[in-house]
């Protein structure tokens, strides 16, 4: 099995400063996705991410939680012009309900 390098580069990301953007955007099938990003190379890279399936069961996804069997953090930089901006207040609410 292969290292996975993803977990360095995006804890150094979330470890950066910042400055951190938060967002959501809704799939089709009634899903909420909320992405709290940081800006790199002119892009914006996910560094927590919470699915919301259509149950509304929310999935977290970080450096130290990469991926499981329903999913992963994005390894792609964010298309925010897709999203809808919200609060970090917003976004931790949403986090820190699943602790």
């Amino acid at each position: 099995m292969a290292h996975d390098l993803r977990g360095p580069v995006i804890r150094q990301l979330a470890e950066s400063g910042g400055p951190f953007h938060h967002w959501r955007g809704d799939d089709e099938d009634g899903g909420i996705w909320l992405f709290e990003t940081v800006e790199g190379e002119g892009e914006h890279w996910a560094v927590r991410q919470i699915e919301i399936d259509p149950a509304r069961v929310p999935h977290r996804y970080w450096w130290r939680h990469l991926e499981d069997r329903r999913g992963f953090l994005t390894d792609q930089a964010v298309e925010i012009w897709s999203l809808t901006q919200i609060s970090a207040e917003a976004f931790e609410a949403v986090w820190r309900s699943q602790d």
